[in-house]
């Protein structure tokens, strides 16, 4: 069976704050036009609002509650950076504590109803913050923030004491970040550094730190929201944020899990409509790591393949290190958009040439055969033996005088070429040294993407620090791999935004004819047998072959002379899941006598087996395709899913399958099928004809339907095998499961 039945996307898991919001290019637009429904047939949001988050990040007033002075204790040391972090910020901070009168000399009160004005931001610095909420919301305090654990991460008390403080937030119109955060978004950022930044989300505060350290190399940091537990703001929240920021260039995530599945696809669909990159590692891809985020930050880390194509489908880019993580989003965040998305290596070494050559190609870069009138420019300045059909191989020499630079002037001016990437394996001065700086010269006059491979492991050498990380036009990366990854990333973000359509846009908000036949067929708890299975696909449109359920050996044999021989017989009853291996299938039965005595065999089996039919099926036999399955399931984080793969008896061996998060359109649906390792089989393979690829996709569509309106009945669908016919001839359900919800 497929996908997963652990649970559903309820209405309590939907924010109660999400509303509709317009999606015109510019500044965040908060409310929506009157004329858009904010809800999806299954009542699931369509929308959300653009949290304002201003005052969070640049607050005028701070209340410290729990502020200290006193030598050794924890929230002295946060008083201080907090005192320092409102100066940078022109904040007025005011001290809460009932027994002070001044901390490091600020004037304390007593208590939050003594404060002289109401502040934007409170910084909760106990150990139980929930008798403060209540002051807090009859102060009107805008937002606050609590450090305290012992919450969610801990277990099941600790989730129930986040419950109660979450369930106060939301009574009291403030915004509340943590419990479980630290101090990173109040951390000290260069206000020196120009140009779009990285923003940064991050549930565990210590993983942000390498992308934190990336202003030490001159990129911008803009933002850290370090998200915590998320009983309130979540990282859905903050990423709808930075993407209405112009000075956010791209988004930066380190996510161990999901709070509500539907927020996040929200927020990143905000992101993709205006074409803002978004990066994140993302722990779960093993039971080991899920385990581990569950304990860290009590969320759900979700089932890895729905996070991984929901992710995907929304252009958010998946890398698995934070090495990665500051790379890509480094050159992301700086890069302008391609020219083109022909790649050139360039190097001095016919070695290093070829070995960058295999590993982009192994990854999907497009390294273009430069054209023979570009080579013979090129051969002007490189030796006739060596090779610059690409990668262009100089043979060292070029790169220390004149050569060096007309080089690269004439690989960037080729209109195929929209990156030059120029591994360095170490360091050869003063080659070296004349080569990156002309490398950056040419990087400042190009609107090119030029990227260096710094390969030495000192990092010390001027030609690196001074030149290089000197230029903001040029991607400096310390590893093959990850100039690969971050090159991938940026070709393919591009590629993506720009032929990107919100596929919230165009999803069903009111049912289709079929919703009313397919809720007469639901029966709650149970499963459908196949024949009811086939008529609830039906009512969606979706092709089963010409069958009869019959009750006696007469009515079989009668049945198969309507239906036409061959035929197939099959048991048909609510609790059979597996027919095949309890022998309860007989296929390719040709006469009377065949049907009766097959039908006599399949009642004896289900009385032995002690299974209760409604019936025997006699089904039209249909061979010539190749069998695929479909199905839709429901995601705990993301409510139904749907599935696409290789189908019949050895689907689950196979685990040959595609899966996506509903909504999406056609292209979508092509795409999964794209992704199966056997795609190839639907060409025709062995002199077998093509197979009907709409009428797949066409299916796929339609289960998406049926998972729309019927996702909060039912657990489990699977068509299998679909019988996908030669080109023109369609495909047909021969057999499908159904649990109800």
């Amino acid at each position: 069976m497929l996908g997963s039945t652990h649970g559903t996307l309820t209405t309590d898991s939907r924010r109660a704050r999400v509303v509709a919001c317009g999606e015109q290019p510019g500044p965040a637009v908060h409310g929506r036009p009157a004329e858009v429904d904010d809800l999806d047939v299954g009542g699931r949001p369509l929308y959300a609002d653009v949290p304002d988050l201003d005052r969070f990040f640049r607050p005028e007033s701070v209340a410290v509650i729990g502020a200290s002075d006193a030598e050794g204790r924890p929230n002295t040391g946060v008083t201080r950076q907090l005192i320092d972090w409102a100066g940078r910020v022109g904040a007025r901070l005011h001290p809460v504590h009932p027994s002070r009168p001044s901390v490091f000399g600020i004037p304390c009160v007593a208590a939050v109803a003594d404060l002289p004005e109401q502040v934007d931001l409170a910084v909760l610095l106990v150990a139980e913050p929930l008798p403060l909420i209540g002051q807090l919301a009859e102060a009107k305090v805008k937002f606050a923030v609590v450090f305290a654990s012992g919450f969610a991460e801990t277990g099941e008390e600790g989730a129930v004491a986040q419950e109660r403080l979450a369930a106060a937030v939301a009574d009291s119109g403030m915004r509340l970040l943590g419990p479980n955060t630290n101090l990173n978004a109040f951390s000290s950022f260069r206000e020196d550094l120009e140009g779009p930044g990285i923003a940064l989300i991050t549930q565990s505060g210590h993983q942000g730190r390498p992308v934190f350290a990336l202003q030490e190399l001159g990129i911008r940091l803009t933002h850290w929201a370090p998200t915590g537990n998320e009983a309130d703001l979540e990282s859905a929240d903050f990423l709808s944020y930075f993407a209405e920021r112009p000075e956010v260039g791209a988004v930066a995530c380190y996510l161990e899990g999901l709070k509500d599945g539907r927020s996040f696809l929200l927020a990143a669909d905000r992101a993709a409509r205006r074409k803002v990159p978004v990066v994140a590692v993302k722990v779960g891809r093993t039971e080991t790591g899920a385990r581990t985020a569950a304990s860290h930050t009590g969320k759900l880390t979700g089932a890895d393949t729905v996070v991984d194509a929901a992710m995907r489908q929304y252009g958010v880019i998946r890398v698995d290190g934070l090495d990665e993580l500051q790379d890509t989003a480094a050159l992301l965040a700086r890069a302008r958009p391609p020219r083109a998305e022909g790649v050139v290596v360039y190097s001095i070494s016919g070695g290093t040439g070829a070995h960058f050559a295999d590993l982009a190609t192994e990854a999907g870069l497009k390294l273009p055969a430069l054209s023979a009138a570009k080579q013979t420019e090129l051969h002007q300045w490189i030796p006739e033996f060596l090779n610059v059909a690409n990668p262009v191989d100089n043979g060292g020499h070029p790169v220390g005088d004149w050569r060096g630079r007309k080089i690269i002037d004439a690989i960037l001016a080729d209109p195929s070429v929209g990156v030059l990437i120029c591994p360095v394996t170490g360091p050869f001065p003063p080659l070296s040294d004349r080569l990156v700086q002309d490398l950056v010269e040419a990087a400042e006059q190009t609107d090119k993407l030029v990227c260096v491979v710094w390969g030495s492991p000192v990092g010390t050498e001027p030609a690196y620090r001074e030149v290089l990380l000197g230029s903001s036009r040029v991607a400096t990366f310390r590893t093959v791999g990850n100039c690969i990854t971050a090159v991938r990333a940026y070709l393919d973000h591009h590629r993506f935004v720009s032929g990107y359509r919100s596929p919230f846009d165009e999803a069903p908000r009111s049912p289709s004819p079929s919703f009313r036949k397919a809720q007469a067929l639901m029966r709650p708890g149970q499963q459908l047998s196949e024949h009811a299975a086939k008529q609830l696909l039906r009512a969606y449109g979706i092709r089963v072959p010409r069958e009869q359920l019959v009750t006696s050996a007469a009515a079989a044999v009668r049945a198969a002379g309507l239906v036409g021989y061959p035929v197939v017989m099959k048991a048909s009853g609510a609790k059979i899941a597996h027919k095949t291996e309890l022998g309860l299938v007989k296929i390719g039965l040709t006469s009377a006598s065949q049907v009766r005595d097959a039908y006599r065999e399949l009642t004896d089996i289900a009385r032995y087996e002690d299974v209760t039919l409604d019936g025997v099926l006699v089904c039209q036999m249909v061979e010539r395709g190749v069998e695929m399955v479909v199905g839709a399931a429901h995601d705990e984080l993301f409510g139904p899913t749907v599935t696409v793969g290789l189908g019949g008896v050895l689907v689950e061996v196979l685990r040959d399958t595609a899966v996506r998060v509903p909504p999406f359109g056609e292209e979508q649906a092509r795409d999964m099928v794209d992704d199966l390792r056997g795609r190839a089989l639907l060409d025709g393979v062995r002199g077998r004809p093509p197979a009907d690829l709409d009428a797949l996709v066409e299916v796929v569509l339609r289960v998406q339907r049926m998972a729309l309106e019927l996702g909060d009945e039912v657990a489990e669908l699977d068509i299998n095998p679909l019988m996908v016919l030669p080109r023109g001839q369609g495909a047909v359900a021969l057999d499908a499961l159904v649990v109800c919800r």
